[in-house]
């Protein structure tokens, strides 16, 4: 009679990869998971699309206006007024899903022809749909391969079908997605968003203060009048809570050749040939 047991090695047992004790294992792992398949990869560095994901394709958006205006000429039930405003105003911000494509395209043909080894300025988004999807739609278009830093989350929306299959990922951490949003990030262009947005845009904004990134890095905000609205950042000068120079720490702009021309003068002053 065979009395001998099969034992599970620690690393094959789920239930304590699971586990708290295990945490820092799981934080390791998004630390040098993306590293590995980076490398493989020869992602050098990137330019980061920051933005909402609630913002629809401008034919996606105007569908949907149409529609409703249809019904509405057709005598079906007359849409409320805050639908109506939702609808015209998602039409509105289409515009900025159609610019973040149109800037990823710009992007890719130039960085494929910087020098130096790897793949440079590689476009990354946050995975999702809206703005995330825009700047990975446009990567695509322009033959550029792109980057795609997904997040779980309980109201899970999948990540877009534009991002590089290699280089798509789904973090737990939101600390250790962010570390993967920075770290390779030349650039970083930041588009009419909510709380998200907000907060990806502050933690860029104070590591480039404090001098964490060492060198200057861009920070674009695009869509001057939403973010004008948005932002009284001269009222923190005025108030003494950020010095005046802080303030040129942050670029505007409103149309995608406006931001690319940003872009590369701001990226060849730090680095010359983006080297």
């Amino acid at each position: 009679m065979n009395d001998h047991r099969k034992i599970i090695k620690a690393y094959s047992n789920g239930d304590f990869l699971q586990g708290n004790n295990a945490r820092i294992l799981r934080i390791l792992s998004e630390y040098l998971e993306p590293e590995s398949r980076m490398s493989e990869q020869k992602v050098k560095d990137t330019i980061v699309f920051f933005g909402s994901a609630r913002i629809q394709p401008l034919d996606e958006s105007q569908r949907k206006f149409d529609d409703m205006m249809k019904r509405m000429e057709s005598g079906a039930k007359k849409p409320d007024e805050e639908e109506m405003n939702r609808a015209s105003r998602a039409v509105r911000l289409s515009r900025y899903y159609e610019d973040a494509s149109a800037l990823a395209q710009l992007i890719v043909p130039w960085a494929s022809a910087l020098e130096g080894r790897g793949k440079r300025l590689v476009i990354c988004s946050g995975g999702g749909p809206g703005i995330m999807e825009a700047a990975n739609r446009g990567a695509s278009a322009a033959g550029g391969k792109s980057i795609g830093l997904s997040i779980s989350l309980p109201m899970e929306q999948g990540a877009n079908k534009y991002i590089s299959e290699e280089l798509a990922f789904e973090f737990h951490y939101f600390f250790m997605r962010k570390f993967w949003f920075v770290y390779p990030a030349k650039a970083v262009v930041i588009f009419p968003g909510g709380f998200g947005t907000l907060d990806e845009a502050f933690e860029v904004l104070t590591l480039v203060q404090t001098g964490k990134i060492r060198e200057k890095m861009p920070v674009l905000f695009y869509g001057e009048d939403y973010w004008r609205d948005i932002l009284h950042l001269e009222a923190l000068s005025r108030w003494g809570m950020i010095s005046p120079e802080d303030l040129e720490l942050i670029h505007f702009c409103d149309e995608p050749h406006q931001a690319f021309e940003i872009l590369k003068r701001e990226i060849e002053r730090t680095y010359g040939n983006a080297d």
